[in-house]
Formats: structure tokens, C-alpha cells, sequence
């Protein structure tokens, strides 16, 4: 069953082809939480809320009070006794609100901290620890480079194999019959995305989990391009071992702390590698030796990065008040609108993300050879998507900040630029 909140919006309205944006965003029922996040008010156009997501208008007062009050104020009193509500629990608190609103995740399986890349180095290690014996770890050609590039590193350290799962439609993603054509009684842990950073493929969490468990295999699976804006439901199917950031659609900003889950079930035998005062067993008893905490706050490793995490709580009381199938159905009306308003105005680029709406994540890739160009031509002019190699211009919808009108803007001000590039 699912652990999420049950949504409160009315229902975003479809989109038929050739809808007006205007139309559409004066039927939105999300629309007046756009005005919610700094810059919205501004003539610039922005499209790349998936790389890093605009701040919240109240962020900035908490980071004041929480300067004033809790920093200023409390000063090394702050931190509390472990168990006692202070910063030093901030890691397991936030971690089980963040389960709560956004993961489908139980109390107890998740922590706030680190980087995205110091998080996945942590859990492959202790996927890997968790299946002795085992040779190969799969991850996708085309995954994310620090995804890959940690499990390089993961691999040579410990003696292992890579097994590459290519996806059968590149402008789609890794299916379930893609993985279990490369698994076997070999394989320690498969790592993929849940949603592809190039293509916006969504891939078949559960198909997946019950293929690498059926091999005896672990699940650990990158959320960053999906928590936030659809659902995940980490508990109800299956997965493993998860890992996301902060910055994009959890608008954490720049370099926000990463988080990760572990599946209680794997809580007595977890082992990582980076093992820190804060997540031992007793930190504050500062003793000899290593006794690991119980249960998922052993994935602490240093000292918790308080003052970074307080934008993350502005975001979950928003999408906790939103909920987040909201947020998915808001999320699939403007990636079906872009792909409308992309085929009307720039019929010379290709879609390179599925066509099933229900596939799509967050973004929307259009492809075609003057990308590049175009992309550093729209921001000159104060239109932002990103460009993502080798010929993608990918355009970044996050639900709560980005107006259907906006949207229309951006890709009308890319027909321009590659009309003028001939």
C-alpha cells in the first residue's frame, strides 16, 4: 500500500491539441503557487526547473530566523543529544518526512546528507556487501556520467565486472526485458534511473525489482530526476536501495544535500564504507571503535549540513499541502502541451522522449543536429532550457513554477532562433 498522501488539487484539466495556453492556465488548479517562487513574476523564461529548481519566496525567511534564532541564538546548543529532536537528528527526521510526502517510503528507511555522488558511492558499496560472492554490477550505457563514474569506481575497487544494459529504443529507455537479458546468478546489483536524464523515459520500477530479485540481485535505483514531480512508491515496489538530490524538483538549491533510502529489510546487514562519528552508534560517547547506529542512520557518515537543509522543508510542506499526484498530473499536462506546441511550431526537430505521456517524466527532449546553437541563442535572450548532447534541447517543466504559458514562449522563441540559423 501506498504510503503517500492523498492528494487535495482538483484535477488538472487535459490537453487537447492545439489548446491555448492562456486557456489552459486559467483552468489550472496549480497556477496560483507559481507565484509562490522568486523570479516568477519576471519576463524570463525558464525551462530547466529539472537541473535546478527556483527557490521559495519563504526560504529566504527561514534561512534569516534560522540564522538569527536557531544558529545565533542557539549556537552549539543546537544540536540537541541524539534522539532528542536537536540538528543532529535533522538527518532521519527530514529523511522520514521526505519518505512520507514525495518517496512512498516508511518511517525509518531514509536520510537527508551528503552529496547525490557520496550517497551512491555508499549504497553500491553496501549493495555489493549485501550479495558476497557476486562478480557483475549492471548500469545503463546512457545513464547519468556520475552514475556510471561511481560504479566504475565501485567495480575497480571491489574486483567487479560492469555489465553495460543498452536500452532496444534509445529515444525510450531501459525496459525490464533490457534487464533481464544481461542478469544473472552473477549479478550483485542492478543501478539505473528512474527517469532518464536524456530521454524522460520512465522505467518499469516493479518489472525491474522483481526481474534482479529473481536472480537474487539488489535494486538500487536514482531518483533524481523523478522525486518531486510523480510518484515513486519505494516500498511498494520493491526497490532496493534509492538515492536522489536536493536542487531539482525539491528546489533545495545549488549543491542541497542528497538523500538516501535503504529498505528496512536490509537494516541488520548494511554495511558502508564511510563510516563517520555521526553514524555510529553512540557519536557523542567518541569511543575507539566503529559500532554502527541502528538501522538507516548508519548511512550518516559526518557532521549533518543543517543550514543547506532548510529550504528542503519549505518544499515538502508545499507539495505535502499540493500532494504529489497533483504534481504528476500537472507535470503530464505541460510535457503533453510542450510536445503539442513543439510539433505546430518546430516540426524540423524530432521528439527524442517517449510519445506515452505516462512514460514521460518531468522534461521533454527535442532533437535536432543546431541544438547547441540554439540553446546558447535562448539564453541571450533570457529563455533557459539546457542543451544535453549530442543535439538535444531539453525543456525542464516543474509542475508548482512553470505556466503553460511559459512553455509556449520558450519553444515559439526556439522556432525563431533555428528559422534564423536556416
Amino acid at each position: 500500500m501506498s504510503t503517500r498522501p492523498v492528494p487535495s488539487a482538483v484535477p488538472v484539466p487535459a490537453v487537447v491539441p492545439g489548446a491555448s495556453a492562456a486557456a489552459l492556465d486559467a483552468a489550472d488548479p496549480l497556477a496560483g503557487h507559481r507565484s509562490a517562487f522568486v523570479g516568477s513574476e519576471g519576463s524570463l523564461v525558464y525551462l530547466d526547473g529539472n537541473s535546478l529548481g527556483r527557490p521559495l519566496r519563504v526560504s529566504a525567511g527561514r534561512m534569516a530566523t534560522f540564522v538569527q534564532e536557531e544558529w545565533g541564538g542557539r549556537l552549539i546548543r543546537g544540536w540537541g543529544d541524539l534522539g532528542e529532536g536537536g540538528w543532529t537528528d535533522l538527518p532521519t527526521t527530514l529523511g522520514d518526512r521526505l519518505g512520507r510526502v514525495v518517496l512512498g517510503a516508511g518511517p525509518g528507511q531514509t536520510v537527508v546528507g551528503d552529496s547525490t555522488t557520496v550517497q551512491l558511492y555508499k549504497l553500491l558499496h553496501a549493495a555489493c556487501s549485501l550479495r558476497p560472492g557476486r562478480t557483475e554490477l549492471v548500469v545503463a550505457t546512457d545513464d547519468f556520467p556520475t552514475d556510471r563514474y561511481v560504479a566504475e569506481s565501485v567495480a575497480r575497487a571491489r574486483g567487479l565486472s560492469l555489465v553495460w544494459v543498452e536500452p532496444s529504443d534509445p529515444a525510450a529507455g531501459v525496459t525490464d526485458d533490457d534487464v533481464a537479458a544481461v542478469t544473472g546468478d552473477r549479478t550483485a546489483a542492478v543501478l539505473l534511473s528512474h527517469v532518464a536524464y536524456r530521454s524522460a523515459w520512465v522505467v518499469p520500477v516493479a518489472g525491474i525489482a522483481e526481474v534482479a530479485h529473481e536472480v537474487g540481485a539488489l535494486l538500487v535505483l536514482d531518483l533524481s530526476h523523478s522525486a518531486g514531480v510523480l510518484p515513486v512508491d519505494l516500498d511498494a515496489t520493491g526497490v532496493d536501495l534509492a538515492v536522489g538530490c536536493g536542487y531539482k524538483y525539491l528546489n533545495g538549491g545549488p549543491g542541497a544535500p542528497a538523500f538516501a533510502f535503504v529498505a528496512a529489510r536490509h537494516h541488520d546487514v548494511l554495511a558502508q564504507p564511510v563510516t563517520g562519528w555521526m553514524g555510529h552508534a553512540d557519536p557523542f560517547a567518541m569511543g575507539p571503535g566503529y559500532e554502527p547506529a541502528p538501522g538507516v542512520r548508519r548511512l550518516v557518515a559526518g557532521t549533518p549540513p543543517v543550514l543547506a537543509m532548510q529550504p528542503l522543508v519549505d518544499m515538502l510542506d508545499l507539495l505535502e499541502q499540493v500532494g504529489i499526484d497533483a504534481v504528476r498530473a500537472k507535470s503530464v499536462a505541460l510535457t503533453s502541451f510542450a510536445t503539442d506546441v513543439a510539433g505546430r511550431l518546430l516540426p524540423q526537430a524530432r521528439l527524442g522522449s517517449p510519445a506515452d505521456p505516462a512514460r514521460r517524466g518531468g522534461h521533454v527532449t527535442l532533437t535536432h543536429p543546431r541544438m547547441r546553437e540554439v540553446v546558447a541563442a535562448l539564453w541571450q535572450r533570457d529563455v533557459l532550457p539546457d542543451h544535453r548532447e549530442p543535439d538535444g534541447l531539453r525543456v525542464g517543466l516543474s509542475p508548482l513554477s512553470t505556466s503553460f504559458a511559459e512553455v509556449e514562449a520558450g519553444i515559439s522563441a526556439a522556432a525563431e532562433v533555428l528559422a534564423h540559423l536556416g
